[in-house]
């Protein structure tokens, strides 16, 4: 028991440290407690099988099949829409917004979404980022008490419960208390915590999509070359190839998009053809996305009959038309040393090479209005294609810079598209599951995650990048941890402290004291591994007094949420910290007050929803 103490208190000052990684100070405490025998092999890798960690990585997958496929984006600007002009109201919605999304999607995934359209947003309506951000980081912490699944320490918790054989918590059971904080937490904000959040000024006043639009326009004059037609059923187009037709020495135009009005997947029609070949063929009604000049596209029209629909405003017409979640655009500038230099290229047609359209061209910062271009160092183009492609480009570095960030805008494409739907309906299936205990949490995770990858929601490679490996494998290695405590007596030991000193008195006071210890080792080490620490030590002093385990696990889940005192205790508080300009004190001051309103709210509710 004694070195098992030690291997503790060392762990937690390491995490208190932050020298090093929350998942390699996991490890060495895992390894340590094999070398030293506490632990066998089985018992040391079992964090690696359990199904805590299987269905917190597919839950990673999860959120970012819902990012990548446009939904937290597009909550994240309705929330911002609905709040107009006022502060107070884009604080409340931001708050709000950040609480709501984190019960779905993972409380690093919901902040990331939130806080550039939370930055960009604060900007535009005359106020500083540091008034809202720390709000959308405790609001995802508060959030992620509303289901089962919203945060790590809900899910650790639950399972510890079923581990010995004590009857879990439901899907939406967490609600019953995370609600009620959550709006505690909006009313904190706007009467007290907006008082005392800081007002830092700082540069990150940011470029949104519409912007970086509106500067293609005016840099690359795009405004006058983009059409968009109809295939009428008399066109002689109808049912040929684009082989077939010399568009491009003939008529001048490129063929950009084509959108299949009557689309029949099992005919292989797409409903878009993003990127038309010349073996892709004319059907009734398609809508051709054309680029050329006005005396170039009248002759097309008379000559091939077709409609001319009206465009939207060039911006609207790029964003809406042009990209989407599978395909983007973005600026590249050509290096001295590019193999491109001397070559002769058209505008509007399909770089093979490195899979994009050439859309526009700029030199010395004057738009080319000529459709072949010989190419110089320096010159600067605007190019289309799929996303990950785009971001390919990077590693071809000796012949292209990319200007910006292509994968950060690709995030903020808000239209949806039938892989939107399916991401959702993932999502609700996976509830579904965990709501009627069809399978246990992790095998409807996994379903979920599944159904997501297999229909190409999100790309295996950005799956993978989405999942928080430092979370997974840091819970992973400090499971065995939990298995030691209970193995050496430790827990029980602790367990027995609590019991002394607080067992004579009434559970309430118990409660009190699971809940300041827990959220004590909240504010310097992870709340995943707080709640794996936390769990075995409070099922055992709740048996030793022959008391409900229900209401002391459902302190130990909130208060490992409520690291609002410091900016390592969670990730949210770190990603906020640079955006808002916060200081260490910032934290305390605005954090403080509110953790004492969620300790009196825990302590009035949960033993009336949980009794003892």
């Amino acid at each position: 028991m004694t070195l098992m103490l030690i291997i503790l208190i060392v762990t937690i000052i390491l995490f208190i440290w932050g020298r090093f990684t929350p998942d390699i100070i996991a490890l060495l405490s895992m390894i340590s407690l094999f070398i030293f025998g506490i632990l066998d092999l089985p018992e040391t890798l079992s964090g690696f099988s359990n199904p805590t960690v299987i269905m917190i990585a597919a839950l990673f997958i999860i959120g970012e099949g819902l990012s990548q496929t446009g939904w937290t984006a597009l909550a994240g600007q309705k929330f911002i829409k609905m709040a107009g002009k006022s502060t107070t109201k884009l604080l409340l919605i931001t708050t709000l917004g950040s609480g709501l999304l984190s019960g779905v999607v993972s409380n690093t995934g919901t902040v990331a979404t939130l806080m550039p359209v939370t930055i960009s947003s604060a900007w535009s309506i005359g106020t500083l980022p540091s008034k809202l951000l720390m709000p959308v980081a405790f609001g995802s912490n508060t959030g992620g008490l509303l289901t089962l699944t919203g945060t790590p320490p809900n899910i650790i918790v639950n399972n510890t419960m079923l581990e010995n054989g004590i009857e879990g918590f439901s899907f939406f059971e967490f609600a019953l208390i995370g609600l009620p904080l959550l709006l505690i937490a909006l009313v904190y904000f706007k009467f007290i915590g907006y008082r005392l959040l800081p007002k830092n000024k700082t540069n990150n006043k940011p470029v949104d999509i519409s912007t970086t639009f509106h500067k293609w326009i005016e840099a690359y004059k795009v405004d006058g070359d983009y059409y968009r037609l109809r295939v009428r059923s008399v066109s002689p187009l109808l049912n040929t190839k684009i082989g077939d037709w010399n568009f491009e020495t003939e008529h001048q135009i490129s063929i950009l998009r084509i959108k299949r009005r009557h689309p029949n997947r099992l005919k292989g029609n797409d409903p878009f053809i993003e990127f038309p070949t010349n073996s892709t063929e004319f059907l009734y009604h398609d809508i051709i996305t054309v680029k050329g000049n006005t005396e170039a596209i009248n002759a097309l029209m008379i000559k091939f009959r077709l409609g001319l629909l009206p465009l939207e405003p060039i911006a609207d017409e790029l964003r809406n038309n042009l990209i989407n979640q599978e395909v983007g655009m973005a600026e590249i500038i050509v290096t001295p040393k590019s193999v491109l230099v001397g070559r002769k290229i058209i505008l509007g047609n399909f770089f093979k090479r490195f899979g994009v359209q050439l859309m526009a061209a700029s030199r010395n910062n004057k738009p080319l209005t000529e459709r072949e271009i010989k190419v110089k160092a320096g010159d600067a183009f605007l190019i289309r294609g799929i996303w990950h492609d785009i971001e390919q480009l990077k590693e071809h570095h000796e012949n292209l810079v990319i200007c910006g960030s292509p994968e950060g805008m690709a995030k903020t494409i808000t239209n949806l598209t039938y892989k939107s739907y399916i991401a959702l309906f993932a999502l609700v299936l996976m509830i579904t599951l965990l709501v009627f205990k069809i399978v246990p949490g992790a095998i409807a995770a996994l379903v979920a995650a599944g159904i997501v990858l297999i229909t190409g929601c999100v790309p295996i490679t950005k799956a993978y990048k989405g999942i928080s490996w430092i979370s997974v494998v840091m819970i992973a290695a400090m499971i065995p941890m939990g298995i030691a405590l209970q193995k050496t007596g430790t827990a029980e030991f602790i367990a027995n402290g609590l019991v002394a000193s607080l067992g004579s008195l009434h559970p309430v006071a118990l409660l009190g004291g699971v809940f300041l210890l827990t959220t004590t080792f909240s504010q310097v080490i992870n709340n995943s591994a707080t709640a794996v620490l936390m769990a075995p030590i409070v099922i055992i002093t709740a048996n030793t007094l022959s008391l409900s385990a229900a209401p002391f696990m459902i302190a130990v889940a909130i208060s490992a949420s409520t690291a609002f005192l410091t900016p390592v205790g969670t990730t949210t508080n770190a990603m906020v910290m640079t955006g808002g300009g916060y200081k260490f004190m910032d934290y305390v001051r605005v954090g403080a007050p509110l953790l004492l309103l969620f300790l009196i709210t825990t302590l009035l509710l949960v033993p009336l929803v949980w009794p003892f």
